[in-house]
């Protein structure tokens, strides 16, 4: 095994715990780790690699990990990056006929061939390396971290949502890497199709951490399973609850009913006083006894019906529900003829696009092909330079993965009052209230909500208002999302009776929406 968990819990730095008591180990295998935004992935994955301490437990490492890493700083070289400056620095003065004689004891003669390699693996060949990363694109940069995997060849590789901002060539790299990589991989994403060919599942909850032997698909099954299995104990509690309340109604009725025969017969004057005062303390007593123990069977049993709705609450996901647009089927919703524009120094299009009625079309393309400036266009935020754009004039909305439509040092409530004005306090609170945001948690700042928790918002503010838009752009809606807000996204806008247009890499998300059509931005001029 490279590496072991031996009872291991995380905690965040204001000492709120993640999850408790993870025992896992890690041989020649494919981990997926699974688990709501903030459940504690990426500090498992710290934890692995050595950079940060578990709460309790031990982390042993008996191999090598390798972190894939993203992020450099702008002006750093590509080779840099891949950890071989100084080796390439050593190599190229030995050629160059000035090395030392420590450059000839430290030179390594296999470099080249070996970062050709890598480079070509990760389909960048030939890229020179002497770039600064800043020129490269955010799909590129992540290919350039898989390279340096490549090179550096650890036992277990550290995948911290790999596949995000990447198209199709480039999820299909990371998906040959985590397949073919003879060591360990332990990753933690929301790519379901990355997810399904995982050997076993790994699930950080509240309540526990959940192992699932296989894929995506098993895993579902099995907590669909148990969920059910919550659910239907929950109901069993409440049904105990509701029985021993009854019980105890029961119980109370019968003593009144003897203590008004008692009263009756005592008025009687038929026995001694004494007689009736024994016979009064023994009811009394046996009154009391009867009481104490039908109320702890109802305490009892309301805290067995907390516990159990408490894991419900947590098991469970949330359910919205969209209001309808209305959208005739033959409304024109958009159409482009041969727009062109142009961002900074590129220029992109012609494109044409025709949309009617309650229409669901996705747009793909590799990255940098301008998929996001046809959004964009599409919903009147960027002008276009050629051609001519029609659409629905104040019924298109444009959410991108960031959600930037919405103020993130306002609340949600007053995000949506800014986008509906005409809607009073009250109505405001009621809308937010549909989409899971009820009471106090109206009043949350945007710029402290979790990736799900802000696109849930954006769809609150856009589509809850008196005139819900009929089309409904999205632009990577599924990046920084964890699973269970992945699902929640799909339920809604199944839902959804307006047209949708949606730029997304996620093959599962868009089979879930049940796209009608698909078109590469590259096709259509």
């Amino acid at each position: 095994m490279f590496l072991t968990f031996d009872s291991v819990s995380a905690a965040t730095p204001d000492h709120h715990v993640l999850f408790r008591d993870l025992t896992l180990s890690v041989g020649a295998e494919r981990i997926g780790l699974v688990g709501r935004n903030g459940a504690g992935k990426s500090t498992l994955l710290a934890m692995a690699s050595g950079a940060v301490a578990p709460l309790t437990g031990a982390v042993t490492r008996r191999g090598s990990t390798g972190l894939l890493a993203q992020n450099w700083p702008a002006d750093q070289s590509i080779a840099g990056a891949l950890g071989v400056a100084e080796a390439r620095a050593v190599l190229e003065r030995v050629l160059a006929g000035d090395g030392a004689g420590a450059d000839f004891d430290a030179a390594d003669w296999s470099l080249t061939e070996r970062l050709d390699d890598a480079l070509a693996r990760a389909g960048i060949a030939g890229m020179a390396v002497d770039r600064p990363i800043g020129s490269l694109s955010g799909g590129e940069r992540v290919r350039i971290g898989v390279a340096r995997l490549l090179l550096e060849a650890p036992d277990v590789l550290l995948l911290d949502e790999p596949t995000n901002n990447l198209d199709a060539d480039g999820r299909a790299l990371i998906h040959r890497l985590v397949r073919d990589w003879r060591g360990g991989v332990l990753v933690a994403s929301h790519d379901r199709g990355l997810l399904e060919h995982m050997d076993r599942i790994v699930e950080l909850t509240p309540v526990g951490v959940h192992v699932v032997g296989g894929g995506w698909s098993t895993f579902t099954a099995v907590r669909d399973a148990e969920r059910a299995r919550v659910a239907a104990e929950a109901e069993q509690a409440s049904a105990a609850l509701r029985a021993a309340g009854r019980e105890a109604q029961r119980q109370r009725e019968a003593k009144e009913r003897r203590d008004k025969a008692g009263r009756a017969f005592a008025a009687k004057g038929s026995e001694p006083k004494i007689l009736l005062g024994a016979r009064a303390n023994r009811a009394e007593n046996s009154g009391g006894r009867a009481r104490r123990i039908s109320e702890r069977l109802v305490s009892d049993a309301a805290t067995q019906a907390e516990t159990a709705a408490a894991r419900v609450e947590i098991l469970t996901p949330l359910t919205i529900s969209l209001p309808a647009t209305q959208l005739p089927s033959d409304a024109e919703v958009l159409t482009l003829e041969r727009v062109t524009a142009r961002r900074g120094d590129r220029a992109f299009g012609p494109w044409s696009l025709h949309m009617r009625g309650p229409e669901r079309v996705a747009v793909s393309g590799p990255n940098g092909a301008g998929k996001s400036t046809l959004l964009a266009i599409a919903a009147g935020s960027l002008p276009v330079s050629g051609g001519h754009a029609r659409r629905a004039d104040g019924r298109v909305v444009l959410l991108d993965q960031h959600v930037s439509l919405l103020d993130a040092e306002a609340s949600i409530l007053d995000n949506f009052r800014q986008l509906n004005p005409q809607l009073e306090v009250n109505d405001a609170f009621a809308a937010c209230a549909r989409f899971a945001f009820r009471n106090r948690d109206a009043l949350r700042l945007v710029g402290t909500l979790s990736g799900g928790e802000r696109m849930r918002a954006g769809l609150a503010c856009t589509l809850a208002g008196a005139t819900p838009p009929w089309l409904l752009a999205l632009d990577e809606p599924t990046n920084h999302l964890d699973i269970a807000s992945v699902e929640l996204l799909e339920q809604a806008l199944r839902g959804f009776d307006g047209a949708l247009l949606v730029v997304s890499h996620d093959a599962a998300f868009l089979e879930g929406l049940a796209i009608m059509r698909s078109l590469d931005v590259r096709d259509m001029a």
